[in-house]
């Protein structure tokens, strides 16, 4: 089975050497087919605290590494652009 990955933007980073993130699905509604937008949010670990707030990652599932921890961060894509 393939490790799944997934980009978002964290939307914290108070704790240490982990960042939360929002990751934001589109879904059609089952019955009427609009396009609904979804977001959760994961808890991430960051071993160097390298990340910001708004900053856009690629983040990949591993094995639990705490109650609420099962994501880790792979690499920082860039920075939110808000224009």
């Amino acid at each position: 089975m393939p490790i799944k990955e997934k980009i978002g933007i964290v939307i914290s980073n108070k704790m240490l050497k982990t960042i939360t993130v929002a990751v934001k699905t589109k879904i059609p509604h089952k019955k009427y087919q609009k396009i609904l937008a979804r977001t959760k949010k994961y808890k991430v670990h960051d071993e160097n605290n390298l990340c910001q707030i708004g900053d856009i990652v690629k983040i990949q599932e591993t094995r639990p590494l705490s109650k609420t921890k099962c994501w880790t961060l792979l690499t920082k894509i860039g920075k939110l652009h808000n224009t």
